[in-house]
């Protein structure tokens, strides 16, 4: 390698001394580029207050919804979609195919963690995806049994979203899990169930160095949290984590009942990214492979369900590259996905019959994202507007029956 640099640099200065006008204006366009990079924010500046002094407006003992609370909606159209889901999740576990829930932060924060823990423990979901802010929702209840903070009026005062315990905790278990090889949700999920997590030894980290030949995303993973142990001055061993009211978390139950639960948050969408623990790298690493675990759960659709809850953006963008991927094995096999139903659950009320195919770009229906990515997915698509808390209830309440 010296070798080459050298010889590179030889041809460089043989270069220069042919072209010494362009080679000065190289130089100082090179000196430019090295110096342009734009500002950033340092976050160690932030004031970071304990999240006990963050005011809540929802305490999961008080709010949370009890799986045998009859649903508030009854109206035929309800009626007639819960019962074709039902039937149809039915099928999909009698075939062995997936049936996979994905759903926006506001199904945890509804308080709807004890229907979705039945759901697992009684083996009618193989998969669940949620987003960041689902994580984090579900996260906070275990820790402190509270969450959902008054947006407003902290960002008015600072302190929106910059809370130690979350940051802190969140992004150590994204970085614990990114070495240990562990996706976003199951991070999270199993130091809530484990209450803790390991933290190796700069010994242990700096012996990985050998794996630069061999496994070099193992190495830099384990870099990554040198670096923070070292940067935080956090010592080896178990960090203990009390999560008081961890029967309630979805992830943990999750990764103690071996369900699938991933998380796909973006980067500056989350309260974790104003902490300056947060380390993109992990974040990648963790959430692309959860990315590709849900991937795998699509690959398994044919005769399947698909439940996408309450989830504008981040459920029909990453189903429609994931099913783009499972039918180009599919067709390498001849056998396409085409059996698959989708449920899609939201508040909107719709103003357009789906099964007339897509609306035209003058009306506004085609540009709700979370109805025209599933209606151009094949399969067989029903949307119905409903509040997350019933269509839960009633697809729990008749699937135990």
């Amino acid at each position: 390698m010296y070798k080459i640099v050298q010889a590179l640099d030889e041809q460089f200065l043989f270069f220069c001394i042919d072209n010494p006008r362009l080679c000065s204006r190289k130089a100082k366009a090179g000196r430019r580029n090295l110096t342009m990079s734009q500002p950033q924010f340092d976050r160690n500046k932030l004031l970071i207050k304990p999240l006990a002094a963050r005011r809540n407006r929802v305490q999961i003992e008080r709010d949370h919804v009890p799986p045998t609370r009859p649903p508030g909606n009854t109206s035929p159209e309800f009626t007639g979609a819960v019962a074709a889901t039902v039937q149809r999740i039915r099928q999909a576990r009698q075939l062995g195919a997936s049936v996979i829930l994905s759903m926006g932060a506001h199904t945890i924060k509804n308080g709807m963690a004890p229907t979705l823990i039945r759901l697992m423990e009684e083996g009618w979901l193989t998969h669940l995806a949620t987003n960041g802010a689902g994580i984090i929702h579900d996260w906070e209840f275990a820790f402190q049994g509270e969450s959902s903070e008054h947006v407003q009026a902290n960002v008015q005062r600072g302190e929106f979203g910059i809370w130690e315990e979350t940051g802190r905790y969140l992004n150590l278990a994204l970085l614990v899990g990114a070495f240990e090889g562990k996706g976003y949700g199951e991070s999270v999920g199993s130091m809530i169930e484990q209450q803790g997590l390991k933290l190796p030894s700069e010994t242990e980290l700096l012996s990985l160095l050998p794996l630069a030949k061999t496994e070099p995303e193992r190495l830099a993973a384990a870099l990554d949290l040198l670096g923070c142990l070292r940067a935080f001055e956090l010592p080896p061993g178990w960090m203990p984590i009390s999560f008081p009211y961890r029967h309630y978390s979805v992830q943990a139950a999750a990764w103690r009942l071996g369900v699938p639960f991933t998380g796909h948050p973006m980067f500056g969408h989350d309260i974790i990214y104003t902490h300056p623990m947060s380390r993109g790298a992990a974040i990648g690493r963790t959430a692309e492979r959860d990315f590709l675990a849900f991937a795998q759960a699509v690959n398994g659709l044919e005769g399947g369900v698909y439940l996408s809850v309450g989830s504008a953006v981040m459920s029909p963008m990453i189903f429609e590259k994931s099913l783009s991927m499972a039918q180009n094995l599919h067709l390498q096999a001849g056998k396409p996905i085409t059996n698959h139903f989708m449920m899609v659950v939201d508040l909107a009320p719709g103003n357009w019959d789906w099964a007339r195919g897509e609306p035209p770009e003058s009306h506004p229906a085609y540009y709700l994202r979370y109805l025209k990515t599933f209606s151009r997915m094949g399969g067989h698509m029903r949307y119905l507007s409903a509040d997350n808390r019933d269509f839960l209830l009633a697809i729990y309440q008749q699937l135990a029956s």
